[in-house]
């Protein structure tokens, strides 16, 4: 019992482990038995109903339930060994990973970290059954008919063709390297959300919206699989780089735009509004810090929001009837033409992990790009202008006597007094009118 105590009290603010350790300590001087057992039970109650208690405890329980779930919807996919062995080691992945964070960098402090690492969570927990859904009917070959005819050119003439009838998983290599992009996105991200990193909030916030609309504009353009014609059903299958230009050219081009704009003003953003105390030379580097953080932030966001929309829309496509019939809405397609573009969708999928490691590495140029932009015009005066005039000259140094040198000044009069005729000096100083009026 008494480890338990003192794993509780590891989890308390460090304020409050003094007294969690001492009221564990003091169950000693309970009676045996059932009144130490109620005095420790109480202890548990008070430790529990901690806010940062409250929140450790409802976090797992959350993780643990949509972890669940999520393994429950992929594992009956299909009887590949590698789709349920890919399940198991990303919930592991998912359960390790932030305790090597923690220990190594230190939870995180704020808010917007731990909502960023929330829907990263999510995110990576719903592309488990989308992935395992179209990953197992791309790899399913018709038995016979015009769907089999489809199958043999959409897929033979870049792959075997397979036995009819028959159904392959994906291949251990592809999911390994899946599984270690996954790793090292999920590793930075809790990295850049610790609290030993000193990451901003507002950076953090910077990112995450700029990638929501870098993912957004990303999505809209290839809903379907990431290839070179736009497959997006609201656009009827149009190509992408068809004359003379249209939705799907302006699309395009704004995906373009945002692909270099949003890392790059994000960058920017997160430089300009640092504000520490240090050096100039210090708080310019803090703000290259937190614009390439902004940047990376950014990247990753927009890489898996496209990744899980454009899967789950896929694996939709694939599983739900109505789902096709509100993408293909008023078009009248054959049952072979829908197979067709089922295939052709759940072929490109793959193509999403291709952002995985191209977004960061873009993000990271551009937001170094934005980050010594903003340091650059925050440390010129007056805010980037080009300066005003020269200030005053600065004061002579006193002399040998240490006075400051006055030419209508005595040493008991006042300074700045002009001399009278007859050589006088004026009127007696203070110190000498004082003088005088003793008796």
């Amino acid at each position: 019992m008494s480890w338990l105590g003192r794993a509780g009290a590891r989890l308390l603010p460090a304020g409050r482990r003094n007294w969690a350790e001492a009221l564990w300590a003091e169950a000693h001087e309970a009676p045996a038995g059932w009144p130490r057992l109620a005095w420790r039970a109480g202890g548990v109650w008070l430790i529990a109903k901690e806010a940062p208690m409250v929140r450790w405890i409802g976090s797992r329980v959350l993780f643990a339930a949509a972890a669940g779930a999520a393994a429950w919807a992929a594992w009956p996919a299909g009887p590949a060994a590698t789709v349920r062995a890919d399940v198991i080691a990303t919930v592991l992945l998912l359960a390790g990973l932030p305790l090597l964070a923690r220990r190594f960098f230190g939870p995180p402090d704020n808010r917007a970290a731990r909502r960023l690492r929330a829907g990263c969570y999510a995110a990576i927990l719903a592309l488990m059954p989308a992935k395992a859904a179209t990953e197992l009917f791309l790899g399913a070959v018709p038995r016979g008919g015009i769907a089999l005819h489809t199958y043999d050119v959409t897929q033979c003439p870049n792959a075997v063709c397979l036995v009819p009838g028959t159904s392959t998983g994906p291949t251990a290599a592809s999911e390994v390297l899946l599984l270690v992009l996954t790793a090292c996105g999920l590793a930075v991200i809790l990295t850049l959300t610790a609290r030993r990193l000193r990451v901003a909030p507002a950076t953090l916030a910077i990112g995450a919206c700029a990638g929501l609309g870098l993912g957004a504009a990303m999505y809209a353009v290839d809903p379907l699989g990431f290839n070179k014609y736009v497959t997006a059903p609201w656009l009827r299958g149009t190509w992408a780089d068809k004359i003379p230009a249209g939705l799907p050219q302006y699309l395009v081009a704004l995906a373009w735009i945002l692909l270099f704009g949003a890392p790059l003003a994000a960058g920017f953003l997160a430089g300009w509004c640092r504000h520490a105390p240090g050096t100039p030379e210090q708080l310019a580097a803090d703000r290259v810090r937190q614009g390439v953080t902004a940047g990376l932030v950014s990247g990753g966001v927009a890489a898996l929001f496209v990744t899980v929309l454009g899967t789950g829309t896929t694996a939709l496509l694939v599983k739900s009837a109505w789902v096709r019939g509100e993408l293909y809405r008023g078009q009248h397609l054959t049952a072979a033409t829908v197979y067709g573009r089922e295939l052709f969708a759940a072929q490109n999928v793959t193509g999403y992990f291709i952002f995985f490691a191209a977004f960061p590495i873009v993000a990271l140029a551009m937001a170094l790009t934005g980050a010594g932009v903003a340091s650059a015009i925050r440390l010129m005066p007056e805010g980037g202008g080009p300066g005003g005039p020269p200030g005053p000259e600065p004061a002579p140094d006193p002399p040998d006597g240490g006075r400051l040198a006055d030419p209508g000044a005595d040493q008991d009069g006042l300074p700045g007094r002009d001399d009278v005729p007859g050589g006088g000096h004026g009127p007696p100083g203070l110190v000498g009118a004082g003088l005088g009026r003793l008796p």
